[in-house]
């Protein structure tokens, strides 16, 4: 028996580059440093273009290198029109996106939408107390007799209460970092703002925007209290006054209509921690954003039946609204998976068995820098040199985020493993070296290699990328699914398998043995093992 799935377009909806895209996410500051002062940049990311049009990218996204005192690692945005100086240049950043369109990638921007830094220019206007200014962000009244409580009981997502007080003895609100007040999006002058600020971005040149926080811009009527204190267990569980509200849509209709003004080219991307697939998916609706990440992929246990319930939960809400699924699994915000998956081989083992089954499911895909090199959470990190400001506001909270932002290795050896010129700002683990693209390129075990092969081979295979999906039967703890010509098997079992021969072997992640004797009629799959196959 076979099941169809699929993200196919439905008839009559439009298609696009983005269905089927391998996007490569560069966390700016650990990417690659031009000018030895320890800091990923802007150039450093221009020179290393050629890499990801080599591994097989079809475009890259960029985290924040707008102007921004760095108190939430750029997240927190003081002037969403220059680049910060840490980062380099306007100039550099219209070099950058030139040189991605001359080598066939396309740039997707972060763009920060729910919060500025509390030095940018409104919010110093809203400290000196004009109530138009403040009418821009979350002022309220304390409770209490002296208004000495905040207005309500949220709090924020780094910990603490997401109320901070002003010396007139007024509140602002900040669902993470103090140093990050949210803007209020019902306020015309706000919205005008930021279609002002994506036109200036999309002049330049680049070809879409990561939304971040693209599920928290509207908070509920009233701002009404939560009355549960541990809050950050139900975020991306249940609709939350601060989070996943209808009125978002209305706004990303409209940024909808604004990237369709171009050459219909440019996309939306949003980061939404949603409670169901079916919530997800309204983000992905014909008129509103291009694609939504798929955390409840990410965040999936290594387990087959849970994959096949959230792939397929996934492909039925994407496909009802004629979406691309998009599949993750790492970012700059969570533990790398070849940690989370298990420590050391075994970790290893299921992550470059993950990657293949990701990029074989329909849909685009994202590559995290260095997972593509099968790199581990730094877990060791000395607290002192930690920058991640959950870290300092939410005491015992395990997978600060410095773990999975420790720069990568280029090169063998060096101050900084061919990071820059010098060190890095954060420490790198003495075995790097052994990680680095350096001593992986040609070396056909390594999963530099995989990825390359992978990608390659997702290329020249027509059935894959965008198009429908069909389950094969397979025996527990084995996922098995046909695309057109093409066959993927994943073996998440602490054991070997052996199975049919489902055709020509491609890739597998791990070696396959054909038992003797079997005429290659069977295939012996090693465990926590994808291998794919053209039928």
């Amino acid at each position: 028996m076979t099941q169809e799935l699929t993200s196919a377009t439905p008839v009559g909806a439009t298609t696009g580059w983005w269905r089927d895209a391998v996007i490569y996410q560069v966390y700016v500051r650990s990417f690659a440093d031009s000018d030895g002062d320890g800091i990923g940049d802007l150039r450093g990311i221009r020179a290393r273009l050629p890499y990801l049009a080599d591994l097989g990218a079809d475009a890259v996204w960029i985290t924040p290198f707008f102007a921004s005192p760095q108190a939430d690692g750029g997240y927190d945005v003081s002037d969403y029109r220059a680049v910060d100086p840490l980062f380099g240049e306007l100039s550099d950043a219209d070099d950058l996106v030139r040189e991605a369109h001359r080598l066939g990638l396309r740039v997707i921007v972060d763009i920060v939408p729910n919060h500025t830094s509390d030095r940018h220019v409104w919010f110093q206007e809203a400290l000196r107390g004009g109530a138009p200014a403040r009418a821009r962000y979350h002022f309220r009244r304390g409770r209490g007799a002296h208004g000495e409580l905040p207005p309500n009981d949220w709090e924020s997502v780094f910990g603490g209460p997401a109320w901070t007080r002003v010396p007139d003895g007024e509140w602002y609100m900040h669902l993470f970092a103090p140093e990050q007040p949210d803007l209020n999006w019902e306020h015309p002058e706000v919205r005008e703002e930021f279609e002002s600020i994506l036109r200036f971005w999309l002049d330049l040149g680049v070809d879409g925007f990561r939304i971040d926080v693209a599920h928290g811009m509207i908070k509920a009527d009233g701002l009404p209290d939560i009355g549960a204190r541990e809050q950050a267990k139900l975020i991306g569980s249940q609709v939350l006054p601060f989070f996943d509200q209808d009125g978002v849509h209305e706004i990303h209709r409209s940024w909808r209509r604004l990237l369709d003004s171009y050459d219909g080219q440019r996309i939306g991307v949003a980061e939404a921690w949603a409670p169901s697939a079916d919530r997800l998916a309204l983000y992905v609706r014909p008129d509103e954003l291009h694609q939504a990440f798929n955390f409840h992929f990410l965040q999936c246990p290594w387990d087959a039946d849970r994959m096949r319930e959230v792939v397929d939960a996934s492909l039925a809400a994407t496909g009802s609204v004629g979406a691309p699924a998009t599949w993750v699994l790492s970012n700059h915000d969570v533990v790398r998976h070849a940690t989370r998956y298990g420590e050391g081989e075994t970790g290893l083992r299921r992550a470059r068995a993950a990657a293949l089954l990701m990029l074989a499911l329909p849909g685009s895909a994202y590559i995290y820098q260095g997972e593509e090199l099968g790199l581990p959470e730094v877990t060791d990190l000395p607290d002192e040199v930690r920058q991640d400001p959950s870290f300092f506001r939410a005491n015992g909270q395990e997978g600060f985020r410095d773990g999975c932002r420790v720069p990568i290795p280029w090169t063998s050896d060096g101050s900084s493993y061919g990071f820059g010129p010098a060190g890095s700002w954060l420490p790198q683990p003495a075995h790097w070296g052994a990680l680095s693209v350096e001593a992986q390129t040609g070396d056909p075990a390594s999963t530099l290699e995989l990825y390359r092969t992978a990608l390659a081979v997702r290329r020249e295979q027509p059935g894959l990328g965008d198009g429908p999906m069909a389950w094969l039967a397979a025996p527990e703890g084995v996922l098995s699914f046909s695309r057109r010509g093409f066959v993927c098997v994943l073996n998440t079992n602490g054991a070997a398998m052996e199975l049919p021969v489902p055709g020509r072997a491609l890739l597998s992640s791990a070696p396959l043995e054909f038992p003797a004797g079997s005429a290659r009629d069977t295939v012996r799959i090693p465990p926590d093992c994808c291998s794919w196959w053209a039928i």
